[in-house]
Protein backbone atom coordinates (compact mmCIF):
# COMPACT_ATOMS: atom_id res chain seq x y z
CA UNK A 1 0.00 0.00 0.00
CA UNK A 2 1.52 3.29 -1.09
CA UNK A 3 1.82 6.08 1.49
CA UNK A 4 1.21 9.58 0.23
CA UNK A 5 3.45 12.26 1.82
CA UNK A 6 1.99 15.69 2.29
CA UNK A 7 3.80 18.86 3.24
CA UNK A 8 2.60 20.70 6.28
CA UNK A 9 2.89 24.41 5.66
CA UNK A 10 2.25 25.16 9.33
CA UNK A 11 5.64 23.75 10.39
CA UNK A 12 7.83 26.41 8.65
CA UNK A 13 5.45 29.12 9.82
CA UNK A 14 5.63 27.95 13.44
CA UNK A 15 9.42 27.67 13.29
CA UNK A 16 9.66 31.18 11.87
CA UNK A 17 7.40 32.44 14.63
CA UNK A 18 9.52 30.72 17.28
CA UNK A 19 12.74 32.20 15.85
CA UNK A 20 11.18 35.65 15.74
CA UNK A 21 10.08 35.39 19.36
CA UNK A 22 13.54 34.18 20.36
CA UNK A 23 15.20 37.15 18.64
CA UNK A 24 12.79 39.54 20.34
CA UNK A 25 13.45 37.88 23.67
CA UNK A 26 17.25 38.02 23.29
CA UNK A 27 17.33 41.58 21.93
CA UNK A 28 19.10 43.96 24.37
CA UNK A 29 16.09 46.13 25.10
CA UNK A 30 17.86 47.54 28.16
CA UNK A 31 20.56 48.96 25.89
CA UNK A 32 17.96 50.46 23.58
CA UNK A 33 16.31 52.11 26.60
CA UNK A 34 19.63 53.56 27.76
CA UNK A 35 20.41 54.84 24.26
CA UNK A 36 17.02 56.53 24.08
CA UNK A 37 17.65 58.17 27.46
CA UNK A 38 21.13 59.35 26.47
CA UNK A 39 20.04 60.61 23.05
CA UNK A 40 17.07 62.39 24.61
CA UNK A 41 19.31 64.15 27.10
CA UNK A 42 21.80 65.21 24.44
CA UNK A 43 18.88 66.48 22.34
CA UNK A 44 17.95 68.68 25.31
CA UNK A 45 21.55 69.86 25.56
CA UNK A 46 21.46 70.91 21.92
CA UNK A 47 18.01 72.53 22.00
CA UNK A 48 17.64 73.90 25.55
CA UNK A 49 19.80 76.84 26.69
CA UNK A 50 19.80 75.78 30.35
CA UNK A 51 20.93 72.24 29.55
CA UNK A 52 23.50 73.61 27.09
CA UNK A 53 24.98 75.92 29.73
CA UNK A 54 25.06 73.13 32.30
CA UNK A 55 26.85 70.75 29.91
CA UNK A 56 29.36 73.43 28.88
CA UNK A 57 30.24 74.02 32.52
CA UNK A 58 30.27 70.39 33.68
CA UNK A 59 32.35 68.99 30.80
CA UNK A 60 35.33 70.97 32.14
CA UNK A 61 35.71 68.27 34.81
CA UNK A 62 35.69 65.34 32.37
CA UNK A 63 39.46 65.39 31.92
CA UNK A 64 40.03 65.27 35.68
CA UNK A 65 37.57 62.39 36.13
CA UNK A 66 39.12 60.32 33.34
CA UNK A 67 42.75 61.03 34.27
CA UNK A 68 42.08 60.35 37.96
CA UNK A 69 40.40 57.03 37.16
CA UNK A 70 43.06 55.79 34.75
CA UNK A 71 45.99 56.85 36.94
CA UNK A 72 44.50 55.46 40.15
CA UNK A 73 43.55 52.18 38.50
CA UNK A 74 47.03 51.76 37.02
CA UNK A 75 48.59 52.20 40.46
CA UNK A 76 45.95 49.94 42.03
CA UNK A 77 46.85 47.18 39.56
CA UNK A 78 50.44 47.24 40.79
CA UNK A 79 49.42 47.31 44.45
CA UNK A 80 46.83 44.60 43.91
CA UNK A 81 49.23 42.29 42.10
CA UNK A 82 51.87 42.62 44.83
CA UNK A 83 49.31 42.15 47.60
CA UNK A 84 47.75 39.20 45.78
CA UNK A 85 51.13 37.52 45.44
CA UNK A 86 51.76 38.27 49.10
CA UNK A 87 48.51 36.54 50.07
CA UNK A 88 49.70 33.26 48.54
CA UNK A 89 53.32 33.64 49.66
CA UNK A 90 54.89 30.90 51.76
CA UNK A 91 56.64 33.59 53.80
CA UNK A 92 54.60 34.06 56.98
CA UNK A 93 55.57 37.72 57.42
CA UNK A 94 54.75 38.74 53.85
CA UNK A 95 51.49 36.79 53.88
CA UNK A 96 50.31 38.39 57.11
CA UNK A 97 51.28 41.90 56.02
CA UNK A 98 49.35 41.47 52.76
CA UNK A 99 46.36 39.99 54.58
CA UNK A 100 46.41 42.81 57.15
CA UNK A 101 46.37 45.44 54.40
CA UNK A 102 43.52 43.74 52.53
CA UNK A 103 41.34 43.21 55.59
CA UNK A 104 41.92 46.73 56.92
CA UNK A 105 40.99 48.38 53.64
CA UNK A 106 38.00 46.14 52.97
CA UNK A 107 36.68 46.75 56.48
CA UNK A 108 36.54 50.55 56.22
CA UNK A 109 34.02 52.50 54.10
CA UNK A 110 35.55 54.03 50.99
CA UNK A 111 34.56 57.59 51.86
CA UNK A 112 36.22 57.26 55.27
CA UNK A 113 39.36 55.86 53.62
CA UNK A 114 39.51 58.77 51.20
CA UNK A 115 39.40 61.23 54.10
CA UNK A 116 41.94 59.19 56.08
CA UNK A 117 44.47 58.86 53.27
CA UNK A 118 44.15 62.47 52.13
CA UNK A 119 44.04 64.19 55.51
CA UNK A 120 45.87 61.80 57.84
CA UNK A 121 48.11 59.37 55.95
CA UNK A 122 49.62 61.70 53.33
CA UNK A 123 50.46 64.47 55.87
CA UNK A 124 51.91 61.78 58.14
CA UNK A 125 54.15 60.49 55.35
CA UNK A 126 55.32 64.03 54.58
CA UNK A 127 56.09 64.59 58.27
CA UNK A 128 58.11 61.36 58.28
CA UNK A 129 60.06 62.49 55.21
CA UNK A 130 60.80 65.82 56.90
CA UNK A 131 62.01 64.00 60.02
CA UNK A 132 64.25 61.82 57.87
CA UNK A 133 65.66 64.98 56.28
CA UNK A 134 66.53 66.41 59.68
CA UNK A 135 68.23 63.13 60.62
CA UNK A 136 70.23 63.19 57.38
CA UNK A 137 71.24 66.80 58.08
CA UNK A 138 72.68 65.79 61.45
CA UNK A 139 74.42 62.80 59.82
CA UNK A 140 76.25 64.96 57.30
CA UNK A 141 74.14 64.55 54.14
CA UNK A 142 73.12 68.17 53.44
CA UNK A 143 71.95 67.63 49.84
CA UNK A 144 69.50 64.85 50.67
CA UNK A 145 68.50 66.68 53.84
CA UNK A 146 67.55 69.79 51.89
CA UNK A 147 65.45 67.75 49.45
CA UNK A 148 63.55 65.92 52.19
CA UNK A 149 63.00 68.93 54.44
CA UNK A 150 61.83 71.12 51.55
CA UNK A 151 58.69 69.01 51.00
CA UNK A 152 55.67 70.73 52.52
CA UNK A 153 52.24 69.24 53.03
CA UNK A 154 50.55 72.26 51.48
CA UNK A 155 52.45 71.55 48.25
CA UNK A 156 50.88 68.10 47.89
CA UNK A 157 47.86 68.68 45.62
CA UNK A 158 44.47 67.22 46.44
CA UNK A 159 44.44 65.46 43.05
CA UNK A 160 47.47 63.44 44.11
CA UNK A 161 45.88 62.61 47.47
CA UNK A 162 42.65 61.55 45.77
CA UNK A 163 44.50 59.29 43.33
CA UNK A 164 46.47 57.77 46.21
CA UNK A 165 43.29 57.12 48.19
CA UNK A 166 41.52 55.42 45.26
CA UNK A 167 44.62 53.35 44.41
CA UNK A 168 45.11 52.15 47.99
CA UNK A 169 41.42 51.32 48.34
CA UNK A 170 41.02 49.44 45.08
CA UNK A 171 44.40 47.75 45.46
CA UNK A 172 42.89 45.60 48.20
CA UNK A 173 39.95 44.53 46.04
CA UNK A 174 42.19 43.80 43.06
CA UNK A 175 44.49 41.77 45.30
CA UNK A 176 41.69 39.29 45.95
CA UNK A 177 40.94 39.10 42.23
CA UNK A 178 44.58 38.35 41.43
CA UNK A 179 44.76 35.80 44.25
CA UNK A 180 41.68 34.00 42.95
CA UNK A 181 43.07 34.07 39.41
CA UNK A 182 46.41 32.60 40.46
CA UNK A 183 44.77 29.90 42.57
CA UNK A 184 42.51 28.96 39.63
CA UNK A 185 45.58 27.69 37.76
CA UNK A 186 46.26 24.05 38.52
CA UNK A 187 49.24 23.22 40.70
CA UNK A 188 50.48 20.96 37.95
CA UNK A 189 51.42 24.04 35.92
CA UNK A 190 53.90 25.16 38.58
CA UNK A 191 55.24 21.63 39.02
CA UNK A 192 55.74 21.28 35.26
CA UNK A 193 57.55 24.62 35.11
CA UNK A 194 59.80 23.67 38.02
CA UNK A 195 60.57 20.33 36.38
CA UNK A 196 61.85 22.28 33.36
CA UNK A 197 64.38 24.06 35.56
CA UNK A 198 62.48 27.29 36.20
CA UNK A 199 62.62 29.02 39.56
CA UNK A 200 59.44 29.95 41.42
CA UNK A 201 59.74 33.54 40.20
CA UNK A 202 60.26 32.51 36.58
CA UNK A 203 57.37 30.04 36.68
CA UNK A 204 55.08 32.65 38.19
CA UNK A 205 56.13 35.30 35.65
CA UNK A 206 56.09 33.25 32.46
CA UNK A 207 53.58 30.45 33.15
CA UNK A 208 51.13 31.22 35.96
CA UNK A 209 50.58 34.98 35.78
CA UNK A 210 49.79 35.20 32.02
CA UNK A 211 47.07 32.55 32.42
CA UNK A 212 45.74 34.06 35.66
CA UNK A 213 45.53 37.58 34.23
CA UNK A 214 43.67 36.30 31.18
CA UNK A 215 41.17 34.58 33.48
CA UNK A 216 40.54 37.68 35.61
CA UNK A 217 40.42 40.27 32.81
CA UNK A 218 36.59 40.54 32.93
CA UNK A 219 36.67 41.03 36.71
CA UNK A 220 39.37 43.69 36.34
CA UNK A 221 37.22 45.44 33.75
CA UNK A 222 34.25 45.45 36.12
CA UNK A 223 36.39 46.94 38.89
CA UNK A 224 37.61 49.63 36.51
CA UNK A 225 33.98 50.58 35.85
CA UNK A 226 33.34 50.65 39.59
CA UNK A 227 36.33 52.93 40.11
CA UNK A 228 35.04 55.31 37.45
CA UNK A 229 31.80 55.64 39.39
CA UNK A 230 33.51 55.80 42.80
CA UNK A 231 35.83 58.54 41.52
CA UNK A 232 32.89 60.87 42.16
CA UNK A 233 33.73 60.54 45.87
CA UNK A 234 36.92 62.56 45.41
CA UNK A 235 34.69 65.62 45.08
CA UNK A 236 34.67 65.71 48.91
CA UNK A 237 38.34 66.76 48.65
CA UNK A 238 37.39 69.66 46.35
CA UNK A 239 38.97 67.89 43.36
CA UNK A 240 37.38 69.48 40.31
CA UNK A 241 35.99 66.37 38.69
CA UNK A 242 32.59 66.44 36.99
CA UNK A 243 30.78 65.85 40.30
CA UNK A 244 32.52 68.73 42.05
CA UNK A 245 32.08 71.00 39.03
CA UNK A 246 28.36 70.14 39.02
CA UNK A 247 28.09 71.09 42.68
CA UNK A 248 29.79 74.42 41.94
CA UNK A 249 27.43 75.04 39.02
CA UNK A 250 24.29 74.34 41.04
CA UNK A 251 25.61 76.58 43.81
CA UNK A 252 25.80 79.45 41.34
CA UNK A 253 22.68 78.87 39.24
CA UNK A 254 20.35 76.64 41.35
CA UNK A 255 19.54 74.68 38.17
CA UNK A 256 19.55 71.28 39.84
CA UNK A 257 17.45 69.42 37.26
CA UNK A 258 19.60 70.38 34.28
CA UNK A 259 22.92 69.94 36.11
CA UNK A 260 22.34 66.60 37.79
CA UNK A 261 20.52 65.11 34.81
CA UNK A 262 23.52 65.99 32.65
CA UNK A 263 25.92 64.60 35.27
CA UNK A 264 24.01 61.31 35.58
CA UNK A 265 23.88 60.83 31.80
CA UNK A 266 27.61 61.54 31.45
CA UNK A 267 28.45 58.84 34.00
CA UNK A 268 25.91 56.50 32.41
CA UNK A 269 27.41 57.02 28.96
CA UNK A 270 30.95 56.30 30.14
CA UNK A 271 29.98 53.21 32.15
CA UNK A 272 27.86 51.73 29.34
CA UNK A 273 30.71 52.16 26.84
CA UNK A 274 33.13 50.47 29.24
CA UNK A 275 30.60 47.69 29.99
CA UNK A 276 30.24 46.93 26.29
CA UNK A 277 34.03 46.81 25.96
CA UNK A 278 34.24 44.35 28.87
CA UNK A 279 31.52 42.16 27.34
CA UNK A 280 33.41 42.19 24.02
CA UNK A 281 36.60 41.06 25.77
CA UNK A 282 34.68 38.32 27.60
CA UNK A 283 33.24 37.09 24.31
CA UNK A 284 36.66 36.96 22.65
CA UNK A 285 38.17 35.11 25.61
CA UNK A 286 35.30 32.60 25.58
CA UNK A 287 35.71 31.99 21.84
CA UNK A 288 39.47 31.53 22.24
CA UNK A 289 38.94 28.98 25.01
CA UNK A 290 36.43 27.04 22.88
CA UNK A 291 38.76 27.00 19.89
Amino acid sequence: MAVKLTTNSAIPISLTSINRRKRLRDYPWWLAGILMLVLGTFALIVSDDNFRDAFAFIKIGLGVTISTTFTAFGIALGIGLLAGLGRISSNILIKNIATLYIELVRGIPMLVLIFFVAIVAVPGIVAGINALGELLSKSGFPVLADIFTSIQIKEVPMNFRAITALAVTYGAFLAEIFRAGIESIGKGQMEAARSQGMSNVQAMRYIILPQAIRNVLPALGNDFISMLKDSSLVSVLAVRDITQVTRLYTGQTFRYVEAYTTLAVLYLTMTVILSLMVKTIEGKLRRNEQS
